[in-house]
């Protein structure tokens, strides 16, 4: 199993993807999600939204749970490898906006070194 900071920067799209998944989701709802969590900044279109599914679904990130009881769409979640790729995703993010306040802005927080 690849630990969480052995893959590259994760896009915007899966990002926002894997955050929906912390609770299980249809692709409609997961692009409803999305939108308002980026407040309308981000709309994830059908191809984008399916083909990042099924990358996911391939590295193991989240998994199909199935068809809902009261219709045909197929509901999604996050996996523990999902969770892990998460968490180091938004470790690096905080390591950017460090190292960018303290390059542009002088600004130094001796508690991250």
């Amino acid at each position: 199993m690849p630990k969480s900071d052995e893959h590259g920067a994760l896009t915007e799209a899966v990002y926002y993807i894997l955050l929906a998944l912390y609770q299980p989701m249809h692709g409609y709802g997961i692009m409803q999600f999305v939108r308002e969590l980026s407040k309308e900044r981000v709309n994830l279109g059908p191809g984008t939204l399916y083909g990042a599914i099924n990358t996911m679904l391939k590295k193991g990130w989240i998994k199909a749970l199935g068809e809902s009881k009261n219709s045909r769409k197929k509901e999604y979640e996050i996996t523990d490898e999902g969770r892990s790729v998460i968490e180091g995703e938004i470790k690096r993010l905080e390591e950017l906006i460090i190292n960018g306040k303290t390059i542009v802005r002088g600004e130094k927080d001796d508690t991250c070194y």
